[in-house]
């Protein structure tokens, strides 16, 4: 048998760290053959630019994905839908005629991705975001990532979810993301795990927990189940639950659990670092910065002065005044490499220093100079947003693994048929 590709359309682009970790885990497998990124209110397209140049192949789309019609989507065809998005307001309403079902806020990104499901029916959908979309919005924990899971119901998905901190894994950076893959409920993938257990899903036999492993028993008996009711709007008016860091749902029935992870030795910040006679002196801290950072990461109560007059006092603990270089970096934000208590500053032969663009790019795992061609500041920003990438190429081996037994399959059942 001939392993046919895996046609795959990528929302939400950025950098293209996505279709980075597909080409490392199979080139030859996974084919990207369209392309969305846009950033509004930016009058240079910065991400876009950068993903044009590195990516030959396929269709690159820098337009609102609102304006993107249906029939192109449809178009399309693709196997898979990916993409990473904002974790925003997942509230719901019906709609003034009723029939028309459910509208969701105007602007909300992840009823993009619902138009682009409800318009081509991939088999498999890989979504990341933070992992508070998890407990989003406070004021009711859980109701945003329980609208998701039961539109991925209403649509015959079931899903599985993970929280990964890449360093955890082996990777160079803490970094925590929340991973949802959604497979349709007709492949041959959902037939195998409907023999499964929730508990061997989630703990041994799952998506994420064959190339992510965990333990045995979930950390501190953090284990819940519920089942979604079948109204969404009753969900986003009423419905609140504690999602833990992975689970399961099947037909709206979800079991979840937080999951201790099975270690891996991750890669120090020191080995991420360039030679220290490439570093141009403009990364270095004057003496003004020092002072400034000392304060920032140090330790701070300070009695603030509220809107209505209240008074009250911000207080913040200390920190490390540099990064430890035996430990992998911490969560890299957009603000990285400015005057700001989130960004990594390290001490290298007695002197301090923020990282480089080169350095943010590595702990994320792309190429060096992958952003070179705009400023640094905006290169900071890219870093800030993007997956680390060797995480993609292990769930890119893993969807590679069931998409071909699933081929496997529809062969063999033709060939009983002739």
């Amino acid at each position: 048998m001939t392993n046919q590709n895996l046609r795959v359309i990528e929302l939400f682009a950025g950098v293209g760290g996505f279709r980075l970790g597909f080409e490392q885990a199979d080139k030859d497998f996974f084919e990207v053959a369209w392309t969305n990124q846009w950033e509004p209110g930016k009058k240079v397209q910065f991400a876009f630019d950068c993903y044009a140049r590195n990516f030959k192949d396929g269709i690159h789309v820098n337009k609102d994905i609102a304006t993107v019609s249906e029939e192109e989507f449809q178009e399309l065809a693709p196997d898979l839908v990916c993409g990473g998005f904002p974790c925003q307001d997942y509230s719901v309403a019906r709609s003034l005629s009723g029939e028309r079902g459910i509208q969701g806020k105007k602007g909300v990104l992840f009823w993009e991705i619902r138009r682009v499901l409800e318009n081509t029916h991939p088999k498999y959908v890989l979504l990341e975001n933070v992992d508070r979309l998890l407990k989003s919005p406070s004021s009711q924990r859980g109701r945003d990532f329980a609208v998701m899971l039961a539109t991925f119901r209403d649509l015959n998905y079931s899903v599985e979810w993970r929280v990964i901190n890449a360093a955890d894994y082996g990777f160079s950076q803490r970094r925590r993301r929340v991973f949802i893959f959604a497979y349709k409920n007709d492949l041959s993938f959902e037939q195998s795990q409907r023999s499964l257990t929730k508990g061997e899903i989630v703990f041994k036999d799952g998506f994420f927990a064959k190339p992510f492993p965990v333990k045995e028993e979930p950390y501190k008996n953090r284990l819940d189940s519920v089942e979604l009711p079948m109204d969404i709007v009753d969900i986003s008016d009423n419905f609140s639950f504690n999602f833990h860091t992975a689970g399961i749902m099947q037909k709206g029935e979800i079991l979840t659990a937080h999951v201790d992870p099975v270690y891996h030795k991750p890669i120090p910040l020191k080995d991420i670092l360039l030679d220290e006679e490439l570093i141009d002196e403009k990364f270095y801290l004057s003496e003004q910065a020092e002072e400034k950072f000392a304060y920032l990461r140090g330790p701070k109560k300070i009695e603030r002065t509220s809107a209505t007059g209240h008074k009250y006092f911000f207080s913040e603990g200390g920190m490390s005044p540099t990064d430890d270089l035996d430990k992998p970096g911490r969560t890299m934000l957009t603000s990285e490499g400015t005057t700001n208590r989130s960004s990594h500053i390290v001490k290298v032969n007695g002197r301090k220093r923020y990282l480089t663009p080169i350095e943010c790019e590595r702990l994320n795992g792309f190429p060096d100079n992958w952003t070179s061609g705009m400023i640094d500041r905006n290169r900071y920003f890219c870093m800030g947003n993007a997956l680390v990438v060797g995480l993609i190429e292990i769930i890119g081996k893993r969807i590679e693994e069931i998409e071909k037994i699933d081929q496997s399959t529809e062969v063999q059942l033709k060939l009983s048929f002739n």
